[in-house]
């Protein structure tokens, strides 16, 4: 399987800015090709890249006032391993707890009530992965703007709607309700539509971290990986961590050369 992807990211710089953006893919693939450029009103801007723990690659910009585009693309031939840890494929047990604990827009302490009546008499792990995927996938319509970047999995479902971060955040938050640790990973979505970054759960299930994606809106064994975290608080495309940034336009692609169909009964890793 070959993959493709791109994105472009402009801003409007309005005051001194330390810009942090994740949408290059993880550590452990080995593009075939790969550029990511930065200018600044059409002139080059100094990058510098960072790894974290789970192969998210940060890449921070200080950006003087302006208009700041940033180029990305990447060729990916073939699938890695899930298993490698730097496709956060492993887990120690000091990390399955950070995962399994209520965090920002994963409130399972508040939907822990929920997660009891609705699943209840569902233990086997992969079922109840099974069944959170399609009960979160039911109650929720997919609707662009529907919801705000500080609404969290209880507004969610109060409001029965949001896009690919809010049936995430809403799939994570009862998965730990019942035990399970789950996280966030934002991706590229070859056959997404609406084309965009994407986010979905994966769930620490049998000794493997599996995929779960709510929306149904991608074949999940041809998504990449750009960052991991505990919800979107540790995976957003940019971070605006000083000074000020507008978002003019965001633009992304990514393609496959197979697009297969994708088993909601089965479990996959993303590789």
């Amino acid at each position: 399987m070959q993959r493709i992807v791109t994105s472009r990211v402009v801003l409007d710089v309005t005051e001194t800015a330390d810009l942090v953006f994740a949408v290059a893919v993880a550590t452990a693939y080995a593009p075939a090709s790969e550029t990511v450029s930065v200018d600044l009103d059409g002139a080059p801007v100094e990058v510098r890249e960072l790894a974290d723990a789970h192969g998210t690659r940060l890449h921070r910009v200080t950006s003087r006032p302006g208009r700041l585009t940033l180029h990305y693309a990447a060729t990916i031939d073939g699938r890695v391993d899930p298993s490698a840890g730097s496709t956060a494929g492993d887990a120690d047990e000091a990390e399955l707890l950070v995962y399994g604990r209520p965090s920002r827009y994963a409130e399972s302490d508040a939907l822990a009530p929920t997660a009891a009546a609705e699943f209840v008499g569902v233990d086997e792990p992969a079922d109840l992965l099974a069944a959170v995927s399609s009960w979160v996938g039911t109650r929720l319509a997919y609707v662009s703007g529907s919801s705000l970047p500080t609404d969290g999995a209880t507004r969610t479902l109060l409001n029965r709607q949001g896009v690919c971060r809010d049936y995430s955040h809403l799939c994570i938050a009862l998965l730990r309700a019942r035990g399970i640790p789950a996280r966030l990973v934002a991706v590229y979505a070859p056959g997404l539509d609406p084309m965009d970054f994407h986010a979905v759960a994966e769930a620490w299930i049998d000794g493997a971290w599996r995929v779960v994606d709510a929306t149904a809106l991608a074949p999940r064994s041809t998504l990449v990986r750009t960052a991991t975290g505990r919800d979107a608080a540790d995976t957003a495309f940019l971070n605006v961590m000083s000074g000020r940034a507008d978002l003019v336009e965001v633009e992304v692609t990514a393609t496959a050369d197979v697009l297969p169909a994708d088993d909601v009964t089965e479990l996959v890793s993303i590789g």
